[in-house]
């Protein structure tokens, strides 16, 4: 295996290594005392040395430590809550239309195509024409799929918990899309407050206008006596 360090590095540490094992060498000490003797200067290609080895030292420990370890699930970066730095914002669903309108250029591209090409050939032809077409439907529809959404999921769980007419205590939300046309919904999910929840309901906001589309709330049907620590909010 081929060392990565330069000779004058090399020749760095060698010279700063000879030249602290004479200070430390017993007898010498007295010495180097009574003659003046100033600490010792490295070079900077020294330090420079010194200090990658002393990374390189830290990561192979650091590895070490990792590989003697169990095995264990780690969260993703993005779930770590020691990293939390704000509230999450859910993506706007309108962010469909940039493919869409990728979709319409490209089939009005394959439309204008087949336009200006008077014979038929193996490159624009009939084909060329009924892709366009495609794409340009596929486009207008991603245009009006593309809802902007209006509702947050914290104005969702606000409405939800004003509508199932029991104070909430765990709660989640869920973003759903409804009928033909994709309109973005909010699907809630909460208990009550108490310990275990007596009660449970669902409910659906609509996350352009948000109104209330239905809802349905119940006694908790769930058993949760086998569950540890408090589970109220």
């Amino acid at each position: 295996m081929t060392d990565p360090r330069s000779d004058d590095d090399v020749e760095a540490a060698a010279e700063l290594h000879a030249q602290t094992a004479d200070l430390d060498a017993p007898g010498d000490a007295d010495s180097a005392e009574a003659a003046g003797a100033v600490p010792v200067t490295p070079s900077l290609a020294a330090e420079q040395l010194l200090d990658q080895e002393g990374a390189d030292l830290r990561s192979s420990l650091g590895s070490a430590r990792s590989a003697d370890g169990d095995y264990v699930d780690e969260l993703p970066e993005d779930l770590n809550v020691s990293e939390f730095v704000g509230p999450y914002t859910f993506p706007n669903n309108n962010r469909r239309r940039i493919p869409a309108a990728i979709y319409l250029v490209m089939g009005a591209a394959c439309i204008a195509a087949y336009a200006i090409n008077d014979a038929d050939s193996a490159l624009v032809n009939n084909g060329t024409l009924w892709a366009g077409v495609g794409l340009v439907l596929f486009g207008a529809y991603g245009m009006i799929a593309g809802w902007t959404l209006h509702v947050e999921e914290s104005d969702a769980l606000a409405t939800a918990s004003g509508t199932v007419g029991f104070a909430v205590g765990h709660a989640s939300a869920q973003m759903a899309w409804r009928g033909w046309l994709s309109r973005p919904t909010w699907r809630i999910l909460c208990y009550s407050a108490e310990n275990p929840p007596k009660q449970r309901g669902i409910v659906l906001v609509d996350g352009v206008s948000g109104a209330v589309i239905e809802w349905f709330a119940e006694d908790n049907p769930e058993d949760w006596s086998q569950l540890d620590g408090s589970l109220t909010a």
